[in-house]
């Protein structure tokens, strides 16, 4: 049985820098939609075709447990794009790529810890839990704490991470995975990586932001990044 740390660790020090760098400029005064959202859609189906060798690849075998990792991946991704779909479409008013997209990404990021550990049906409700919550998260949860997360790091890497901790050990199949579920050992790892990938990427981030800094000039970012750090554009 595993937490994935990795996407637990990554969300929780993405919230991490959302509070050491602050907000952008201008963020909740002006109108910040996605830069492209053709890409976007490109980028988020590239990987959920490229998560199906991540996950059913980790079985280090064409044999029945990676078969069922890659079914259950595609059952929890689109569960999870339509989890979120409706989810905006009741809060919202209607759906929108941006938000199907980012549905598939928390499916897949719920799903790795499982994929390999449960079946169809646990994996549709591992993704319709995922998708539902981090709507939540990266909306109502990101309003209240006030933090800036224009990627969703923490709302969907982090929230969707722990909610695939958790319901692995709660729907694990012994018939698929040969060892029994703990919930309580999930819980354990995932309370572990939450502390620790929050507490030690505040300390790095503060210590960078003390000596070279992290934030750049007002200037520069009113400019973009791209523009100015790189000297290239998509445009």
């Amino acid at each position: 049985m595993r937490p994935l740390r990795v996407h637990i660790n990554a969300g929780m020090a993405g919230l991490a820098s959302c509070f050491v760098l602050g907000k952008r400029l201008g963020y909740g005064r002006e109108a910040m939609p996605p830069h492209n959202l053709t890409l976007t859609l490109i980028g988020a189906s590239l990987l959920w075709v490229g998560w199906f060798g991540f996950n059913a690849g980790s079985a280090g075998a064409a044999d029945g447990r990676a078969g069922f990792a890659m079914l259950v991946t595609q059952l929890a991704t689109a569960a999870a794009a339509l989890g979120w779909m409706f989810a905006e479409w009741i809060a919202k008013g209607k759906p929108s790529v941006l938000g199907i997209a980012s549905g598939a990404v928390a499916g897949l990021v719920a799903i790795t810890p499982a994929s390999g550990f449960v079946g169809p049906t646990p994996a549709v409700i591992i993704g319709l839990v995922a998708g539902v919550v981090c709507f939540v998260a990266a909306t109502s949860l990101k309003h209240a704490l006030k933090y800036d997360d224009s990627l969703d790091a923490f709302g969907v890497h982090g929230i969707g991470g722990i909610i695939g901790a958790l319901l692995t050990g709660v729907f694990v199949s012994k018939e698929i995975s040969g060892v029994d579920g703990s919930v309580w050992i999930q819980l354990k790892g995932v309370a572990v990586t939450v502390v620790y990938g929050f507490v030690a990427s505040f300390i790095i981030l503060k210590i960078i932001d003390m000596s070279i800094g992290l934030r750049v000039t007002e200037e520069q970012e009113r400019e973009g990044l791209d523009i100015t750090l790189h000297g290239e554009s998509i445009e």
